[in-house]
């Protein structure tokens, strides 16, 4: 199996097993630390799995290659088809922003901020320990964090560029481009390759993306659900 395939599954049993809590055939995060889940396979056997885990009234947000199918148990919260893209040879440079920002890395003392910037611009699942995952870097103006991009799953010769965000009243300064730079920089001297996942829908990200040199590797489905008692 290509280390990016069913690529949660396989971060919580390799590089991130140190993150899992486990029942059975499924696996997620450490709740604090996001809400990403998996299974072995999307069966019956892997969905009771993840029910148990889940608990009563619990979420989790799973990849899927198909859409969701409902199932007895689970109610459908939100969702969205997804693509996972690599960046093989990394030779792309992203154009110069207006002005070189200053580039400062993140950690624990930042995380209040990180939570604010990610609910307001929704990149993806983030919780308070999210940063926790891997190396994180932000662009402040007037002390304020506006802009942050880092890593989050990580499979044997890759590392995920993920939370990738701007503030809307700071778009259009090169700073996501910037700080993907910087990210993808110390993925790839570490001897690994950068991936990342981004909706389908998402036209001005997956360009900019593909100006880094990243490429569409797989087509899939981000779902987020709660398991429900019937």
């Amino acid at each position: 199996m290509h280390p990016l395939e069913n690529v949660i599954w396989q971060a919580l049993t390799t590089r991130q097993s140190h993150f899992a809590e486990s029942c059975d055939n499924a696996l997620r995060f450490v709740r604090e630390v996001t809400s990403l889940c998996a299974f072995d396979q999307p069966n019956d056997e892997g969905y009771a799995s993840l029910a148990r885990l889940a608990g009563t009234e619990g979420t989790a947000a799973v990849f899927l290659d198909q859409p969701y199918a409902a199932r007895d148990g689970w109610e459908y919260i939100a969702g969205a088809p997804l693509l996972q893209m690599v960046c093989e040879n990394g030779s792309a440079t992203p154009s110069s922003p207006r002005s070189s920002p200053r580039i400062v890395e993140l950690g624990d003392d930042d995380s209040p901020e990180m939570l604010e910037l990610t609910a307001l611009t929704k990149p993806g699942p983030f919780g308070p320990r999210t940063h926790q995952l891997g190396y994180y870097v932000g662009v402040r103006d007037g002390g304020r964090l506006v802009a942050m991009a880092g890593e989050r799953l990580k499979v044997p010769g890759y590392t995920e560029v993920s939370a990738v965000c701007t503030h809307p009243d700071h778009l259009g300064q090169g700073y996501a481009a910037a700080l993907m730079t910087e990210v993808m920089r110390a993925i790839r001297e570490r001897g690994e390759k950068p991936f990342l996942h981004v909706r389908s829908d998402n036209a001005r990200a997956i360009a900019i993306y593909a100006r880094l040199g990243f490429s569409k590797r797989w087509e899939g489905y981000y779902a987020i659900l709660r398991r429900i008692e019937r």
